[in-house]
């Protein structure tokens, strides 16, 4: 059993225009040892939390990622996923700031889980989640923040399907509100936790800052993965086409 907490308000992901300025990149801190990480150690090991932590990462001068560090139970520092898609649409200018990440699709042994994390834009792209549930993960976090458009419908279709072709866990994380000055739209809440089963277990709301606990039976990675083979009737030999660039 593992029990696991959604903080619905999450550091935002997307950038407006009138946002597109070198100035942010002062905000970016150095991943493990920037003021951000440090803090979220001393917290996970006082509350014994796992506890995954979105940071615009500066890796050296002049090369910005938006990053996930993962911290684990005791307050030690386990490692970070590098977002990896990045999107560059109205709203939401990211190339401007962030490179894209090649973190070889990380899993984490907290004491509770196997832990994956899979960032904002990237929920849209099928092949990481694979990636993240071959090499273990029985619990996907996407922390993320998105506003209300296509997206929302969306929200409650891709993840739990993704939970499903994986036979995984996922935390499906998103803030609420709207964000001044730049104001490009409501940011639509409705954290959940879904099941392997594709089955949303527990919700929180559209509008409201909120903290949701959950109990998830760990035991269902196994008991769903068996029952549909998944990964044994796969065909990595005829995914060819998948890997080109056009």
């Amino acid at each position: 059993m593992c029990r696991c907490f959604a903080f619905k308000k999450s550091l935002p992901n997307h950038i407006s225009v009138r946002a597109k300025t070198k100035k942010w990149y002062d905000a970016a801190e150095y991943i493990p040892d920037g003021p951000t990480t440090q803090l979220m150690q001393e917290y996970a090991k006082k509350y014994q939390m796992v506890i995954v932590v979105p940071i615009y990462e500066e890796a050296m001068p002049g090369v910005y990622y938006n990053t996930a560090a993962v911290i684990d139970a005791d307050g030690s520092y386990l490692g970070k996923y590098r977002k990896t898609h990045i999107p560059q649409v109205a709203g939401f200018w990211e190339k401007f700031f962030f490179k894209p990440g090649g973190s070889d699709w990380p899993v984490f042994d907290t004491q509770y889980c196997k832990l994956g994390v899979y960032i904002c834009y990237d929920r849209h792209f099928p092949e990481g989640w694979r990636a993240l549930a071959l090499n273990g993960a029985e619990y996907i976090v996407n922390p993320s923040a998105t506003v209300a458009g296509v997206s929302e419908y969306l929200w409650k279709l891709e993840q739990p399907a993704s939970a499903v072709a994986n036979g995984c866990f996922i935390g499906a994380t998103n803030r609420v509100g709207r964000e001044a000055p730049w104001d490009i739209g409501e940011f639509y809440g409705q954290s959940y936790f879904v099941n392997p089963r594709g089955e949303i277990e527990k919700e929180a709301s559209r509008d409201q800052d909120e903290l949701i606990i959950h109990d998830m039976d760990m035991s269902m990675v196994r008991e769903i993965r068996s029952n549909w083979q998944f990964f044994r009737d796969r065909r990595p030999d005829t995914y060819g086409p998948l890997t080109r660039i056009e």
